[in-house]
């Protein structure tokens, strides 16, 4: 099934195109939340990942759930999506969810909670929710990198790229904390991403920012060229692997 659906909340402004890069630069989440999830739903019939973009977390969903509905407003990250035995893939919002009435095991949310519309995104997940169902808002924060780049990058994000980040990006950085979340709570598991990547990888990282793309539409990309030459200059070798470190943060509830 496909749904054809206007942007909102500027989601069409970051997510309209760049699904390849953002399939093959996007890190993928650890094996273990897809268990910590699973574990913690009433079945494992059905889950629905909301705002799956190329379907990081959605495949590893699949080896846990009979079957994995992944949405996502944008029909470029759906076409650039992975495969996945169990995955049915919509281009669709969040806020509407195309699964019958109490059908729903699982619904997650990864790295794209701050665009929704959480008033009629809940409502909707009520309606499919079966007895019992878990809501997990899934969000990775700002990353760390092992060596002399560090502060570098610590500098990049905080300062040269400040004014081009949408707003909504302050609760990524809070761990969704502070999003309204009307559930009972269910105390998360302490999980991280780590990866070990060389350089050409963790640039094309970066410039799958919304900040960085917002950069360069402004033309005033010079904060990035620049990182980017310190990075060259401070990386032991391109082909060099470096060890990069993002804290995961979970808000859980039961419906």
């Amino acid at each position: 099934m496909t749904v054809k659906t206007p942007s909102r909340k500027g989601q069409g402004d970051h997510w309209t195109d760049g699904g390849q890069d953002y399939s093959a630069y996007r890190p993928t989440y650890p094996a273990a939340l897809a268990d910590a999830l699973a574990a913690l739903a009433p079945e494992t019939g059905l889950a629905v990942d909301a705002g799956c973009g190329t379907g990081q977390l959605s495949t590893l969903l699949a080896g846990r759930f009979d079957r994995v509905i992944a949405t996502d407003i944008s029909g470029d990250q759906i076409a650039n999506a992975t495969a996945a035995k169990g995955v049915t893939y919509h281009v669709a919002p969040a806020e509407q969810i195309p699964a019958g009435a109490q059908d729903v095991d699982l619904i997650t949310v990864a790295q794209a909670a701050h665009w929704l519309d959480l008033d009629a995104f809940y409502g909707e997940a009520k309606r499919v929710a079966r007895p019992g169902a878990v809501m997990a808002l899934i969000s990775y924060g700002v990353l760390t990198i092992d060596g002399p780049l560090q502060q570098r990058f610590q500098d990049f994000y905080w300062r040269d790229l400040k004014d081009f980040w949408p707003p909504e990006r302050r609760h990524v950085e809070t761990g969704y904390a502070d999003l309204y979340f009307p559930f009972e709570p269910i105390a998360p598991p302490s999980l991280h991403i780590e990866r070990d990547w060389d350089l050409r990888t963790f640039l094309g990282y970066l410039d799958t920012w919304s900040a960085v793309k917002a950069a360069y539409r402004a033309d005033r990309s010079k904060p990035v060229a620049d990182f980017h030459a310190a990075a060259h200059e401070m990386w032991p070798d391109e082909d060099a692997r470096q060890r990069i470190t993002w804290p995961l943060n979970l808000r859980l509830g039961r419906l």
